[in-house]
This record gives structure tokens, sequence and C-alpha cells, in this order.
């Protein structure tokens, strides 16, 4: 079969749409959750001695709270971008506004659901911490507006409009952290209040956000109404779906989508409820000591790794409606070129991310929570795990996107098996890295199985995607050496323990990293053969040959 060049043409469209869509959703997505994890730098002055308990009980709250936000929007936004896509690739853009607004009141009434629900558990899924209700139920809140606020990015993201949804997650950000660092300082500060207090003004800050993200996300919506009743007005009309038909495959749709974004935080569950019990088996040591080694993985230095897995869910986010669009046209080998695309996208980006906050992790980790030793090793850790994460966020969308749920379920299900089996052992082996251990394992055990199903069944170029893997992991590897090593020298002039001059330890070695990274992919022209463009005005101004 060759390429005839309205195939090449629709192959560097998509890779276009996939390259400017993962742009926006990248920026959107890194800084909101920069943005979400710079709350933590004045908790540790603010909060003192309790620190660590309040952020362990912020991140028990949020990881519960996640798994019902996932469930009351249904996994109906990303079953949405996917079926409005297909849609519109028929020039049947009328349905998919149609199923739009029948989505929007399904949402609403799951998120009150979902919001009674987690309002009236609250005392059940606290396990015997009163100090969890409060928490819980400021986070039935924003249950209430997530769902209408979700469905609207499903929205745009199936027109392949990324710059909507990435802006309204800054925004969103930007009033969440506003308010939550203003009522923190208010009650630990100036009224000298209980931190339990604080902790749950700071999770109901997530109401406050998601009311500002809704609000910009209907003005981009009401300011675009126009074009859309344009191309509402131009389609095809051939199709007849009812309601009921509409409704069914959107639900249809949205299952698998439920548990695959819910499994990262399903994992992090297992840890919460398990990590205690089990490590008592081992070791001795009070409750309390074990909820600030918890708070260690589970709290810190997730909340940083965040930062480099939310690249993952940007590329996962663009590429499944372009790969429901490419699916319905039936191109195999623009398949077979958006597959490879995407997760050679991903090593170019992710991988280096990972390595480059492992070689930064001392005075990151000393910038957000204050000097620890074994935190900037969990933190080190956690950085290459994210990878296994990340991979496994793209995967599983790429599946959905080419319609093939059960596989990606079925690939999942094997994943939490893994984990589930390799908990106690890699607890009794490796303490407090060993939750950290068995989530790997479960990760890489689906991703693995989900590559060679892609492969099996469209033959991507699976040999091209390893030899650029190599060369990813090559210069990765340089830039990892380089950032320690300036890391190092830098230590030597300046106090790692001090938080302000950890930032310019930060500023120099992280520019010193990605300039090194930069150099190499461009001078070896490796960023070009993935990227699908020719990079040579970057290498003129950076005056690389």
């Amino acid at each position: 079969m060759t390429n005839s060049p309205e195939t090449k043409a629709t192959d560097r469209s998509s890779q276009s749409k996939m390259l400017r869509g993962s742009a926006w959703m990248t920026a959107g997505s890194i800084f909101s959750r920069i943005l979400g994890a710079v709350y933590v730098i004045p908790w540790p002055i603010w909060f003192g001695a309790n620190f660590l308990q309040a952020n362990t009980l912020f991140a028990k709250g949020y990881q519960i709270y996640s798994v019902f936000l996932v469930i009351s929007t249904a996994g109906i936004p990303g079953a949405l971008s996917k079926q409005i896509a297909r849609y519109n690739e028929m020039n049947e853009y009328g349905i998919g506004q149609r199923l739009f607004r029948k989505s929007l009141i399904l949402m609403l009434a799951m998120g009150v659901l979902s919001a009674l629900a987690l309002f009236a558990l609250a005392p059940v899924l606290a396990a015997g911490d009163p100090r969890m209700v409060p928490v819980f139920r400021s986070l039935s809140w924003p249950l209430l507006i997530i769902p209408l606020l979700s469905i609207m990015r499903g929205f745009f993201q199936g027109y392949a409009e990324m710059a909507p949804s990435a802006i309204s997650q800054f925004i969103e950000q930007a009033a969440r952290v506003l308010y939550m660092t203003v009522t923190a300082f208010m009650i630990m500060q100036v009224f000298k209040g209980s931190y339990v207090d604080a902790v749950t003004q700071a999770t109901f800050a997530a109401f406050i956000g998601a009311a500002a993200g809704l609000l910009l996300l209907i003005f981009y919506y009401l300011k675009q109404r126009g074009r859309i009743s344009e191309l509402v007005a131009n389609s095809n009309n051939e199709l007849e779906v009812s309601t009921t038909d509409l409704l069914k495959g959107i639900v249809r749709q949205s299952i698998p989508f439920i548990v695959i974004d819910a499994s990262v935080n399903l994992v992090y569950i297992i840890d919460q409820y398990t990590f205690n019990p089990m490590m008592h088996d081992f070791v001795v040591a009070s409750d309390h000591q074990l909820y600030n080694l918890y708070a260690l993985f589970a709290a810190n230095a997730n909340k940083l790794i965040s930062i480099t897995v939310s690249l993952a869910a940007a590329m996962a986010v663009t590429a499944i409606p372009l790969m429901s669009a490419a699916h319905v046209r039936g191109n195999q080998k623009e398949l077979q070129h958006q597959i490879g695309s995407t997760l050679q996208l991903f090593n170019l980006v992710m991988i280096p991310a990972a390595f480059g906050m492992a070689a930064v992790a001392g005075p990151l980790y000393t910038l957000f929570y204050a000097h620890d030793t074994l935190g900037i090793s969990v933190l080190q850790f956690s950085s290459y795990i994210s990878i296994m994460l990340g991979l496994f966020t793209v995967l599983g969308a790429v599946l959905q996107g080419l319609y093939q749920n059960r596989l990606a379920l079925f690939y999942l299900f094997i994943g939490f098996i893994v984990k589930i089996v390799a908990q106690y052992p890699a607890i009794y082996f490796f303490r407090v890295y060993g939750p950290l251990v068995s989530t790997g394992l479960a990760f890489a055990t689906s991703s693995v199985l989900m590559i060679a199903a892609l492969h099996r069944y469209y033959h991507f170029a699976l040999r091209k995607t390893i030899r650029r893997l190599i060369g990813v992991l090559g210069f990765s590897l340089v830039m990892y050496l380089v950032t320690a090593g300036a890391v190092k020298g830098l230590y030597l002039v300046f106090n790692p323990y001090s938080r302000l001059q950890s930032v310019l330890v930060l500023m120099i070695s992280v520019g010193l990293g990605v300039a090194v990274y930069a150099a190499l992919v461009l001078k070896s022209r490796l960023a070009d053969y993935v990227i699908g463009s020719n990079l040579d005005r970057f290498r003129r101004k950076l005056r690389i040959k």
C-alpha cells in the first residue's frame, strides 16, 4: 500500500494536531501542577511540627476524593471527546451538540449523587481517624460542579481545541492555591487555630478553583457558539441516532475511562490502607511515625512527580480524539504512524523530565519541604517510577482511542493483581520504598502487555521506536550526570539546607540540564525524527551544526 498525497497530508495534519494539542495541554498541566505544588512551600513554616501530619491528611483526603471524582464524571468527558471527534469526522456536528447537551444534564445528576455519597460515607472512609471526617466532607462540595467543568473540557477536546482546557486548568489551580494559601496563613498564623481546620479549608479550595475554571469555559463556549452553530447548520444530517442510543453509547464508552482514569489513585489507595498495618509487622514504630513515613512517598514525593506525570496525561488527552478520528477513517498507515509518534513523543519528553527531577531531587525537595535525606532519596526513586505511571497513562489512552477498551481493562486488571501480590514482600524488603516498587512492577507489567497488543494488532514501527528510545535514554543519562554533577558542585558553594539557596541551585542546574539535553537531541537530529519537522531554525539560533 503506497502513501498517496492525501494520506501524507492527513498524517502531517494529525502530527501537527498532536503536537499543537500536546503543547497546549502540557503547558496547562505543567503550570497548573506547579501551582498546585506551590502551596506546600510555606506549609512547613506555618504548620511547624504538624506539617507532615497536615500533609498526610491532605493526601489521604485527595486520594479518596479523586476516585469519587472519576466516578462522578463516570469517564464521560473522555468518552465525550472521543465520540464528538468521531461524529465531527463524519460531518455530523449536530449529533455531537445533542450529545453534549444530554451529557451536561447527566453530569449534573452524577455530581449531586457523588457529593451526597462522599458526605455521608465520610465517617466510614475515615477508618477511625476523626480528623479525616471534615476533610472528606469539605471535598464533597467540588463534586457538585467539577463534573460540569470536565464535560465542557471534553467538548472542546472533541473539537481538538486544547487551549480552553489548558487555560481553564491554570485558572482553576490559581484560584484554588490562592484560597488555600490565604486560609492556611489566616488560620495557622493569625488566629493560631487547628491544623485540621486549615487542611479542611485547603481541600475546600477545590470548589473555589472549579468554579473559576467553569466560568472561564462558559465564556469560551458563548464566544464560539456562532461558529459551532454554523458547523451544525452545514452538517450532513444523514445519520439518525436516538437520544437513548446516544446516551447508551456514551455510557458504554465511559466505563473503561472510569477505571483507567482512577487506576493510579486506586493503587495509591491500596497504599493508604495497607502501608501502616504491613509496616507494623516488620518494624516497631508508633502510628505517628508511620504517618510521617507514609507522607514521604504518598504526599511529598507524589505531589512533585505529578508535575512530570502531567506531561503524559496531556499527551493522553490529546491522543484520544485523534486516535478515534483516525480509527473512523480506517487508515491503517495513519494509525501506525500515530501510535509510533505518540510513544516516541512520550519518550522524548517524559524520560528526560523524570531523570532531571531525580538529578535535582535534593534542592527541589528542600525548597518544597525542607532538607531531609530520606525524603530526597524517596523522591529520586519516585521520579523513575513516574515513567511507568506516565507510560501506562498514554498507552491506556491510545487503546481507548482505538476502541480497544476490553484490552485496556484486562491489562490494567493484571497490573492490579501484580500490585496486590507484590505489596507485602515489597514492603518487607524495601520498607518505605516498598509501595513504590510494587506500583512500578504493576504498571510496567500492564504497559508491556499493552505495547505487545498494539504491535500485534496495528504493526506500528516498534523497532524504530525502540531505537529512538535507546537514543533518548542515552541522552537523558548524559543530562542526568551533568545536572547531578552541577548540583554537587554548587553545594560546595551553597548551603544544601537553605530553601532560598536551593532556588539558585535549581535554576542553574535545571538550566544546564535542559541546555545539554536540547543540544544533544538537536545535534543528533533525534528531535526532528520524533516531531516530524525540520528544526534547523532552532539549531541556527543555538549555533548547533
